[in-house]
């Protein structure tokens, strides 16, 4: 029998009172490549942290010293000296230098340099397989999701570390993307490089071996891949009819309008690059679209001159709620009227907030909560939290919950306002099927019940709720659909 690479015996972990592992037994052998899969919320990002030693924990690990991770999602940092990051910097040209090039953070992680490669550092291939050479002069605030996944991957190769920890690598990638990276995952097993993979169980590379997946902390199943059989539970919804009347009743002065987003050969250029070229779409009020496309073809740009997030808007004849930019509108005029929930939004979040705080920041489109609230937008908060059963985590702060939790949480503060507009960009990032399947069905109920405009960027067609039928497919910043 393989020599043991990893033990764990009688495993626990507490944080706040609530067990989030409980007495896990678990033995990797050499050879083997293991899956992590379970539901959201089931201990799966935990279980990896506790392997790097960031939770205190009872029982026994007998683990490698060298290991790293590859996070779900990663903060960018900004140059010494400059200003802290905030949310619209991705989309504002003239502060594109505050952060450092994917060059600069690869030197800062790995040692990396030409210096380096030139003399034939192990594992430079990896920079070539990921793609990465493209984007070394990049600035980090400039790269799409699936771009920064990849750097992040390549930081933690080029590492070289006796263990790799993937949690959730495949979130956000296109299809192209996913299929690149389970490509690069199967290098790692045939040059016996010893990793654990957390996804779901419908993203299973070749390569994986074994698998364990979590439930409530607990093992729910742990063994061979050809012995794992997942259920698919996939249940109806119903909201409280009478709670969802008492939020549809009031009426909002923003409904009227005609066209919720009109844009004529709007073109945005950031330097030599353009990122979109001549795009005409109109959005009519009550219309609900999907908008797709790889990553970088300008998907994020889109949606951040609609946002009132890219100052490049007001060089270009753009109308949001029949109204041009540029005409003495201000920002929040704007803001109000849209309820907005994407991956870049969720990282400026302050996850030491609770999930109240930060559903009711959504009445006032601020990124956390600055003021008091009125008693009556205490009721309305809770009303919502009421609606999308959130009202345990009312006093959790963000940072306790998983990550499908923490999207339900921002969906309530994007509807918190009753906004005629919702924009939803790659919504079901962080959630598992079951939750996913909940999830559309909800974005269809409330679309129908408000008679909301929505804009829906996913990658994929099974994720989007029944209520779209209209598409805009974008590639290389232009219009091919």
């Amino acid at each position: 029998m393989a020599v043991p690479f990893l033990t764990l015996e009688g495993v626990s972990v507490k944080l706040g009172g609530a067990d989030l592992l409980d007495h896990l037994n678990w033995t990797i052998r050499q050879g083997e490549q293991w899956a992590i899969t379970g539901p959201s919320g089931s201990g799966k990002t935990v279980l990896a942290h506790t392997l790097l030693g960031a939770h205190v924990h009872s029982g026994r690990i007998t683990c490698p010293s060298r290991i790293s991770i590859v996070e779900q999602q990663h903060r960018f940092k900004h140059r010494p000296g400059s200003t802290e990051l905030y949310y619209q910097q991705r989309f504002n040209s003239s502060d594109a230098d505050q952060t450092i090039t994917v060059e600069q953070e690869l030197a800062e992680y790995t040692g990396w340099d030409a210096a380096r490669e030139e003399a034939g550092a192990a594992g430079d291939h990896w920079l070539d397989d990921l793609h990465i050479r493209p984007l070394l002069k990049k600035p980090l605030i400039q790269l799409s999701n699936g771009e920064n996944k990849r750097v992040q991957l390549a930081i933690a190769l080029l590492s070289t570390p006796e263990l790799l920890i993937l949690d959730n690598p495949f979130l956000g990638l296109d299809a192209e993307g996913r299929s690149t990276l389970h490509t690069i995952i199967n290098k790692l097993a045939t040059r016996n490089i010893v990793f654990i993979l957390i996804t779901s169980a419908q993203e299973l590379p070749v390569s994986i071996t074994h698998v364990g997946q979590l439930h409530q902390g607990k093992w729910a199943f742990l063994g061979s891949k050809t012995d794992f059989h997942p259920e698919k539970k996939v249940a109806g919804i119903q909201l409280d009819p009478t709670l969802l009347k008492q939020l549809t009743a009031s009426a909002r002065e923003e409904d009227n309008f005609s066209i919720a987003v009109k844009m004529v050969n709007t073109t945005i250029r950031y330097g030599e690059a353009t990122i979109l070229r001549n795009i005409n779409w109109e959005v009519r009020k009550g219309q609900r679209w999907n908008v797709s496309g790889p990553n970088g073809a300008g998907k994020s740009t889109i949606l951040s001159l609609i946002t009132a997030d890219n100052p490049q808007a007001y060089a270009n004849e753009i109308w949001l709620f029949d109204r041009r930019r540029g005409t003495g509108e201000s920002i929040w005029d704007i803001k109000k009227k849209i309820g907005f929930v994407s991956p870049e939004l969720h990282l400026y979040f302050d996850t030491g907030a609770n999930c109240f705080e930060v559903i009711a920041s959504g009445l006032f489109d601020t990124i956390g909560l600055f003021r008091a609230l009125n008693s009556e937008q205490e009721e309305l908060t809770g009303r919502w939290m009421q609606l999308l059963s959130l009202q345990s985590l009312r006093t959790k702060r963000l940072a306790q919950l998983s990550a499908g939790q923490q999207r339900m949480v921002l969906l309530a503060r994007a509807l918190i306002k009753n906004p005629p507009m919702l924009i939803l960009d790659e919504p079901c990032q962080g959630l598992d099927e079951e939750q996913t399947a909940y999830f559309r069905q909800l974005i269809t109920i409330l679309c129908e019940a408000f008679n909301t405009t929505l804009i829906y960027v996913s990658h994929y067609r099974q994720e989007l709720p029944a209520c779209i039928d209209r598409f805009l497919q974008l590639e290389k910043g232009e219009i091919v659909s």
